[in-house]
């Protein structure tokens, strides 16, 4: 996705500035582009802290000032002095200050805010500075705050618990924007939890958006993150249909009560977690999910619980990450107190480092060893295909008209016919589910090819 935040303050910026975006997820930073530049807006992530720090080196030597904000900079200022101007929290609240003071020479070292801002002048995007083809979904954000406080998240600190929603109308014009803008495709909201408003969503905005996407013939289809309590909701999950989401991210985190208790995931305790992921799917969505290995309750045999719990669910992509202590959140704060941090540095977070920052109740080389056997048994090839073709047996994909192929889709196919299919040492497995695939649910055959790059990709990241 290209970076939201940062499109989204280019908008607030003045409109008789210059501006051009570098986004070194997917572009290279040439020398001449900061030359160009009288300013360097920055905005990054934790797991960007190394990138930050090479970015700073270059700008200070050709001379360049640095305008920072963001999550990095926002949960640890005291540690980028170096930046001239810190535009922390939300730019809705703290990027006017900074930039009058500008106007008038005047401008502080770090400008911040306790404030939640209402997010109802929250402009559109600058989807003019981005190059869409380098990308394969569009973000657009609903929502800021989370009702929940599970331990391990820091979204509270950054955002609050009482989630502010944008307006049914600021949403379908930005849709409306995308769609002008010649974007077909993914769409995912970048919300901390979809599902938190139902009310609204039900009367209000799901019904503007199913409205909006048939006038214009299914442009997109949506991906939101939402709690498992989704499930419980037939309505809501019928309406999302409707609107056009078709896959949904869910925070499982594990299969343990103890564990669930322990980290506070209150919309997970005591249900059925295996029957929800499978109802979801069942009434047409993809579920994607995050589970978490090395809570103070995990022991020896949670790995193997984990294992046969993504084994049956059917859940392809299925995200498994050591526990990390975010800074900001309150299980940062418990640890701290019970001494067992490790150093900042420690804290690079990538939960696929296969490290974290504290030291857990486990022993660290069993907490490792069985983190990389759950690894290796769900994206190596002949699991991760039965997963796929388990997954497949219990979804009902959605009836609605597909939307059309682009040429890179055609582009793909082929490149994974000859990538995967020939050169792969497992390409048995892939041709097994293309067959099967063909012959039981020939609709799904764009996630075969799908699924197959990403068994790929897996396999890279885990080094099986």
């Amino acid at each position: 996705m290209p970076p939201l935040g940062l499109i989204t303050v280019a908008s607030m910026l003045p409109k008789e500035w210059e501006k051009r975006l570098i986004d070194q997820n997917v572009m290279q930073l040439k020398d001449s582009d900061l030359e160009w530049a009288d300013y360097v807006f920055v905005s990054a992530m934790t797991i960007q802290r190394q990138g930050v720090k090479e970015l700073i080196e270059r700008c200070h030597k050709i001379g360049k000032k640095i305008v920072a904000g963001g999550p990095l900079f926002t949960a640890e200022p005291e540690k980028f002095d170096e930046i001239d101007y810190l535009v922390l929290n939300e730019a809705e609240l703290t990027l006017a200050p900074f930039l009058a003071d500008l106007k008038t020479g005047t401008p502080k070292h770090i400008y911040t805010s306790e404030e939640k801002p209402n997010l109802s002048k929250t402009p559109l995007p600058s989807w003019k500075l981005i190059k869409m083809t380098y990308y394969s979904t569009m973000p657009i954000q609903l929502s800021r705050g989370c009702p929940y406080d599970c331990e391990f998240c820091d979204i509270i600190t950054l955002f609050g618990r009482n989630q502010r929603m944008k307006n049914k109308e600021q949403i379908i014009n930005e849709l409306e924007s995308l769609y002008q803008s010649g974007w077909r495709g993914g769409v995912t909201l970048a919300d901390d939890n979809f599902i938190s408003k139902k009310t609204i969503l039900k009367n209000e905005l799901l019904p503007a958006m199913t409205d909006w996407m048939r006038k214009r013939k299914y442009p997109f289809s949506f991906m939101a993150e939402v709690s498992i309590n989704l499930a419980d909701d037939d309505e809501l999950m019928k309406m999302m249909i409707e609107a056009g989401f078709d896959v949904l991210f869910v925070g499982i985190e594990t299969p343990d009560e103890k564990s669930l208790k322990e980290c506070n995931k209150i919309p997970n305790r005591g249900r059925d977690l295996l029957a929800s992921a499978k109802k979801m799917q069942q009434f047409g969505f993809v579920v994607d999910a995050g589970f978490i290995l090395g809570f103070d309750n995990d022991d020896e045999t949670t790995f193997a619980r984990l294992q046969e719990f993504i084994e049956h669910s059917g859940i392809v992509t299925a995200m498994v990450g050591l526990l990390n202590a975010p800074r900001g959140s309150r299980l940062h704060e418990r640890l701290q107190k019970e001494g067992r941090l490790l150093p900042e540095e420690d804290n690079v977070g990538d939960n696929t480092s296969v490290w974290t920052n504290f030291v857990p109740k486990m022993k660290l080389e069993s907490l490792i060893k069985g983190y990389k056997s759950v690894a290796e048994k769900i994206y190596s090839a002949k699991p991760y295909y039965a997963r796929v073709q388990k997954f497949f047996k219990n979804y009902k994909p959605p009836k609605r008209k597909p939307m059309a192929f682009h040429f890179y889709y055609i582009k793909a196919v082929i490149k994974t016919m000859l990538i995967i299919g020939i050169f792969k040492k497992d390409r048995r497995y892939f041709w097994k589910l293309v067959a099967w695939s063909l012959f039981r649910k020939p609709r799904l055959l764009p996630l075969v090819i799908q699924y197959a790059i990403y068994q790929v990709h897996f396999a890279e990241v885990f080094d099986l």
